[in-house]
């Protein structure tokens, strides 16, 4: 891990994979909050650690108003707190369950995939059993 105390647009793009755009996007979202010296976006650690989260929270389905949220409840406290923690494990759970559902979906499309390939095939056998018949 980089032990800088400010970080640039194009360091921080170019640790996470990410564009400067993205990053420029997450903050006109509110998400971070870099210091300017003219022209020029100062990222902190804090913002840092924030780009990580947000990125990390995509992966995981949350959307930016979710990681909003959870970074508002973050910043009422130095340390977190008792209702940003539940808040997580609502959201968590909520994935899970959302998880679940398409898991569930997933396998019925499989089911009704695989009958419609049984059916699909049996027709085919059938009309090439026809033809051999008729010629």
């Amino acid at each position: 891990m980089t032990t800088n105390t400010t970080y640039s647009i194009s360091e921080l793009a170019s640790e996470f994979d990410v564009t400067t755009r993205s990053i420029r996007f997450y903050e006109d979202q509110g998400l971070l909050s870099p210091t300017r010296r003219g022209q020029t976006r100062i990222y902190s650690r804090q913002d840092r650690v924030r780009l990580k989260l947000i990125l990390r929270g995509k992966r995981l389905g949350f959307s930016l108003a979710e990681t909003r949220d959870l970074f508002a409840l973050w910043d009422e406290t130095s340390s977190g707190s008792t209702k940003q923690l539940r808040l997580m494990l609502d959201k968590i759970a909520e994935k899970q369950a959302g998880l679940e559902q398409q898991l569930k979906d997933i396998a019925q499309v499989q089911l009704e995939l695989e009958s419609a390939e049984a059916r699909c095939r049996e027709a085919l056998t059938e009309l090439e059993r026809q033809k051999q018949q008729a010629g």
